[in-house]
């Protein structure tokens, strides 16, 4: 395939190693520190999809221009969410493709998925509270990460005595505290924790190096074109 990677930094870096050695070409680069391209300059007969791995404040700009120029896109960015209803009408609107995760490893999709069988199961017997916590390099601008949001609302969704989420110690028992750690080149750990006055259960994902996202990306920048609408890690992975 013919990839167009937006953004350029370590995980722009990985997938571009990554696709190498899949035998797919790097058509171009669109990063203000490594090109003067501008998305405008690609389309789909120039690029087969694009994956775009930036920041909170250029990606749904980002996503907004793969679509009007009818490219297909993954899109790996967090802290976006608050626009995307809108880049899910856009996708609509033109027929497009979006490929949306907030982490691309199949480990932590996997954890996603017994998360919400976890979440289910501890409230149907009681007697726990749980919170999450998530550690992430000091480079990380969004906290809490997209992979605890993600992992928080699935609790709030199957464990109906939390009702909100708060960025810090809990202090009601209707709010899930996510706790944010930011220490040294941490990948990404996320943990859920339940705690009963008898025991304790952690479930924990720990990722050791960044090639676990950049697969994942590329499997879904693989399985994207062709398709129209919008799509996750759930439909990839048949979970």
């Amino acid at each position: 395939m013919k990839i167009l990677l937006i953004g350029y930094g370590k995980m722009g870096q990985t997938i571009a190693a990554l696709a190498a050695e899949r035998g797919h070409e790097i058509a171009g680069i669109v990063d203000s520190n490594a090109t003067q391209f501008k998305i405008s300059d690609f389309t789909p007969d120039t690029v087969d999809v694009a994956i775009e791995f930036t920041h909170p404040d250029s990606a749904f700009a980002n996503v907004t221009a793969c679509l009007r120029q009818g490219i297909p896109v993954v899109c790996g960015s967090t802290g976006w969410l608050h626009h995307f209803e809108e880049a899910q009408a856009l996708t609509s609107e033109l027929g497009g493709s979006l490929f949306y995760a907030s982490n691309y490893s199949v480990g932590v999709n996997l954890f996603f998925h017994f998360n919400e069988y976890m979440a289910a199961k501890m409230h149907q017997f009681g007697g726990y509270d749980v919170a999450v916590r998530e550690i992430h390099h000091t480079q990380k601008i969004d906290q809490p990460s997209g992979t605890a949001l993600t992992t928080a609302d699935a609790i709030i969704r199957h464990f109906p005595t939390k009702t909100t989420w708060r960025n810090e110690p809990a202090e009601t028992p209707t709010e899930l505290a996510i706790i944010s750690e930011r220490t040294g080149d941490a990948v990404g750990t996320h943990i859920v924790t339940y705690t009963s006055a008898v025991d304790l259960l952690e479930l924990k994902h720990e990722a050791h190096s960044r090639e676990g996202f950049a697969s994942g990306a590329l499997l879904a920048a693989e399985w994207l074109p062709g398709r129209i609408g919008v799509f996750g890690m759930k439909e990839l992975l048949d979970l």
